[in-house]
């Protein structure tokens, strides 16, 4: 396998003007293609005030053309996480313009990419990415506000290059579909860095559907990147596509999803351990019930107390980042995950942070208490919330009832929250229950949520 190339050679490496990047249906958008397309959005955002440009993008061809144009015009790409409106508009202060593949109804700066769907001769080398440069991204924290995460270029590069020496060979000649998409780290990892860096094709769009998977033409070979909450709804029904490799990251993967996976692809998954904050961490080939996960070359763990210190080559603090996740090693150094701590929970693969749906709910109208926690039922798990309402909201409910109201409060949530982290369940309670020290007790309160299931 060649060398992976560092995100600076992507466009200036010494490769033909015809290579294959990307395609979505019947169109290929080749390398000379991608030249040109970044070459005229570099120079328009060379001419334009402000240093930070948030990302928004479904077309992941697109996103590398605005990623690659910001950066080679001395920008910091933004990386947001999302393309809702409501909150680009609530976090103006984290960039000075959008560049979006859609016309969204923003009203700060708007760039519209597109492609010119054209390749032109004689591409002139653009300004180089300075050693410096980096992307921001944003990921839920502890208090609710997106959390602010730098990744320098050179760290990514750098797990481009840890992932193409664990893998090697078996990346080969394949193509790259995926069901996650590239706004945050995972796919932008997985879905951009690494074959735009090894020279594989990525598909543009993402993977909704696990018969649009079924549906891809068996004349190539395909590295699938997606998730345990893909993989839970596939349809092994289906004809199987030809994945030759299949990743999935966000969570632990259940071995009856591993099973079914594998009888219906024929192949046994590779699971990624790691975070936003601390990139890749460890690795499994998932073919047998209870493997434990390998870290990766240079990854070092480091129990302290109840909580774990991992430091790596890709964590540029020298004293490394405290963990989430409760992790238990054996005597080889492998480990098993037991869960996660704090505030912050993964509901079908994203992280949601309880303390923010929590703040949402306080705003709306008559809600004076909020406690919100995750909740399993029927071997699914959603956000459940308790409620202290005003004595006008609790009139409100008599006269309209329950399901009016958790309606209206599940439409007045949604253009702030995503999707699942949506309260699925929902309690009105005459107090909050508190220990001695004023403090709530999660504990207590999953056995109040559930007095009436």
């Amino acid at each position: 396998m060649n060398n992976p190339l560092p995100l600076s050679e992507w466009l200036n490496a010494p490769r033909p003007d015809d290579t294959p990047v990307a395609w979505l249906d019947d169109h290929i958008w080749t390398l000379g293609q991608l030249r040109h397309d970044v070459s005229a959005l570099t120079q328009t955002l060379r001419q334009q005030d402000g240093e930070r440009w948030a990302l928004c993008f479904e077309n992941s061809y697109l996103f590398i053309v605005a990623l690659l144009a910001s950066l080679h015009a001395g920008k910091t790409p933004v990386i947001p996480g999302h393309s809702r409106v409501s909150l680009l508009e609530e976090q103006q202060a984290l960039f000075c313009g959008v560049l979006s593949d859609q016309t969204l109804n923003y009203p700060g700066r708007l760039f519209v990419v597109n492609s010119a769907r054209r390749c032109v001769d004689g591409f002139v080398p653009l300004p180089p990415v300075a050693a410096s440069s980096f992307v921001e991204l944003f990921t839920s924290g502890s208090t609710g506000s997106p959390r602010r995460i730098v990744k320098p270029i050179a760290s990514l590069d750098r797990e481009a290059v840890m992932l193409a020496t664990r893998f090697g060979e078996r990346l080969n000649g394949c193509r790259v579909v995926a069901s996650v998409v590239p706004q945050h780290l995972y796919g932008l990892t997985f879905r951009i860095f690494l074959p735009m860096s090894l020279g594989l094709p990525l598909h543009a769009a993402m993977l909704y559907y696990a018969e649009q998977l079924a549906a891809l033409p068996h004349d190539h070979r395909y590295i699938f990147i997606s998730s345990p909450a893909f993989l839970k709804r596939l349809d092994t029904q289906l004809s199987p596509p030809p994945v030759a490799m299949l990743l999935s990251a966000g969570g632990m993967l259940p071995w009856d999803e591993v099973t079914a996976t594998h009888r219906w692809m024929n192949v046994w998954p590779d699971e990624i351990y790691g975070s936003t904050e601390t990139g890749v961490l460890a690795w499994r080939h998932h073919q047998q019930e209870s493997i434990p996960w390998l870290p990766f070359p240079g990854v070092a763990f480091r129990l302290e107390g109840e909580t774990c210190r991992v430091t790596s080559p890709l964590i540029h603090q020298a004293e490394g980042l405290l963990l989430d996740d409760i992790l238990h090693f054996d005597d080889n150094g492998l480990f098993s995950i037991a869960g996660r701590r704090g505030r912050v929970v993964k509901i079908e693969e994203k992280r949601i942070s309880l303390t923010e749906i929590e703040q949402r709910l306080l705003e709306l109208d008559g809600i004076r208490e909020a406690a919100a926690l995750p909740v399993a039922r029927g071997g699914r798990q959603g956000i459940g919330v308790l409620l202290v309402l005003s004595d006008d909201a609790r009139q409100r409910i008599r006269e309209q009832g329950n399901k009016a109201q958790e309606f209206a409060w599940r439409r007045a949530l949604l253009p702030w929250l995503e999707p699942v982290a949506v309260p699925r369940y929902w309690r009105i309670i005459d107090e909050m229950p508190v220990n001695s020290m004023n403090k709530r007790v999660y504990a207590q309160l999953q056995e109040l949520f559930h007095e009436n299931p």
